[in-house]
């Protein structure tokens, strides 16, 4: 456990694979799961005499992130080699950007529902925005695979456009780093620049973790762990390393700045090499690329920029009133917020589409194990079958009942389910036979009511529900015992 009488300093790293059709520097398609090494070429093998042509889309994208961030983006860019060995990058550098990156500053809100379930009810710093230093565009490595003695590369993703977005030391915990990866992704996915999924390796981090002294400012010396796939091991991986570095200073020892390695399989942190300076990757501009004038490309998405997360957030909040936690629920993910908006906006009640799609639909699918991908009820329906329960048509029970009919035969329209069962309401004769009954039937808390016992109301109104087989609308049955027995 970490203790309280230091401060821990977290920046990250975040590597974005691009929603781009072919590569960066060459026309080679982007297809993940397809075999190793058939998506190649000269260019992103590195070969003698291949010469890279810049993917406008890449550029464009990375721009919308940018601007969706706050950042701002340099008039002219550029384009610059890292040069280091090692087997995943064939030309033995990378095309990168050093001094004059495509986007510089700007920032991350952190969602509250983008924090670990269990911890957003204890958030330190609600409503924080992670600061960023900048975000710069580069060409992906291969893929390396190690076995026991050995070591495969597939060069199918080498030369994918990558996105590396880079935070200040600004977090604060494990559970913010969680927060700032949720977040970043849910608003890269909104914009369409990326898919951003870690499963796939299109996202991924490096996590750099000092500590120091409260009593000093200074930040302490960095640890960076490479490669971080999966918000549950940048979680742990943090813990352990914090609680490492405390105690090793606690033991009197030096930290070094140093590249590290996460290992699930033994919950630690094991040493890579010594880290390494930028001075140490000779930079120096590629020659065989022009830098770029951003003005035009700058204007032009300006014009069309995506709704972010929070902006939905407030418009739901607004257009459909509903409350800031429900609102924040559909807008978690893009495809639910279409979807709910669609339910919603031919629906009379918008509030309880929310309440239905949240408390049923998510339920539901969640219990089958399905995305809201794929979920063949379409939106329109939900909207339908709220509309039935808000006319008095069925009861909110047998909603439910209808509900599950259409996950069998999603074809079919919610009335026509509950026609079939015999969900038709009952005439208000019946309603008030029933109500007459039921009075007879329980004189106590009949006269409970009278005397102005809600409780009382709610039993009653429950008998004539049995009476009715469900058939009556139980508001209008509570409004008709009122008026029966309170005049």
């Amino acid at each position: 456990m970490a203790s309280s009488q230091y401060i821990t300093s977290i920046g990250l790293e975040v590597h974005v694979q691009l929603k781009t059709q072919s590569k960066m520097f060459c026309s080679c398609p982007v297809q993940f799961g397809e075999p190793p090494n058939s998506l190649t070429c000269p260019t992103c093998l590195g070969l003698p005499g291949a010469l890279p042509v810049l993917n406008a889309g890449a550029i464009e994208r990375t721009i919308i992130t940018g601007q969706l961030l706050n950042c701002t983006t340099p008039e002219v860019v550029k384009w610059d080699r890292k040069n280091y060995f090692y087997p995943d990058m064939p030309k033995n550098y990378q095309i990168s950007q050093f001094d004059l990156p495509l986007c510089l500053g700007g920032g991350v809100p952190l969602y509250e529902l983008a924090y670990p379930k269990d911890h957003q009810k204890d958030i330190v710093n609600p409503g924080k925005t992670v600061e960023l230093t900048r975000i710069h565009l580069e060409e992906d490595v291969a893929k390396s695979t190690h076995h026991s003695t050995y070591t495969t590369i597939d060069f199918n993703r080498a030369g994918t456009p990558l996105m590396e977005i880079v935070s200040e030391p600004d977090i604060d915990s494990a559970e913010e780093a969680v927060a700032y990866l949720n977040s970043l992704r849910q608003i890269l996915v909104y914009s369409g620049v990326s898919d951003a999924d870690m499963e796939k390796g299109q996202m991924r981090c490096d996590v750099n973790i000092s500590v120091r002294p409260e009593s000093t400012d200074e930040l302490g010396t960095k640890i960076e762990l490479k490669n971080l796939n999966s918000t549950s091991s940048v979680r742990r991986s943090i813990h352990y390393e914090v609680d490492r570095q405390i105690a090793e200073l606690e033991a009197g020892n030096t930290l070094t700045q140093a590249t590290w390695r996460w290992n699930e399989e033994i919950g630690q942190t094991e040493i890579m090499r010594t880290k390494e300076d930028a001075h140490d990757y000779r930079y120096f501009p590629d020659p065989d690329l022009l830098p770029v004038k951003t003005g035009e490309i700058l204007a032009r998405v300006q014009q069309d920029l995506p709704e972010l997360p929070h902006e939905k957030v407030e418009r739901f909040e607004k257009d459909y009133q509903i409350t800031h936690y429900d609102a924040s629920v559909l807008t978690s993910e893009q495809v639910l917020a279409d979807y709910y908006e669609t339910a919603a906006k031919g629906a009379k009640s918008p509030k309880k589409v929310a309440n239905w799609v949240i408390n049923n639909l998510l339920a539901e699918l969640n219990e089958r194990s399905l995305t809201i991908e794929e979920c063949e009820v379409s939106a329109e329906k939900i909207g339908a079958l709220v509309d039935l329960v808000g006319a008095g048509q069925i009861s909110n029970n047998q909603a439910k009942e209808v509900f599950a009919d259409l996950f069998a035969s999603p074809d079919r329209e919610p009335a026509d389910i509950a026609k079939e069962k015999g969900f038709e309401p009952a005439d208000s004769g019946e309603v008030e036979g029933f109500i007459n009954q039921a009075i007879a039937d329980n004189p106590g808390p009949a006269g409970e009511v009278a005397e102005g016992n809600d409780k009382a109301t709610n039993f009653l109104t429950g008998q004539v529900m049995k009476l009715s087989r469900g058939k009556a609308n139980p508001k209008q049955v509570t409004e008709m015992i009122l008026a029966k027995l309170r005049g």
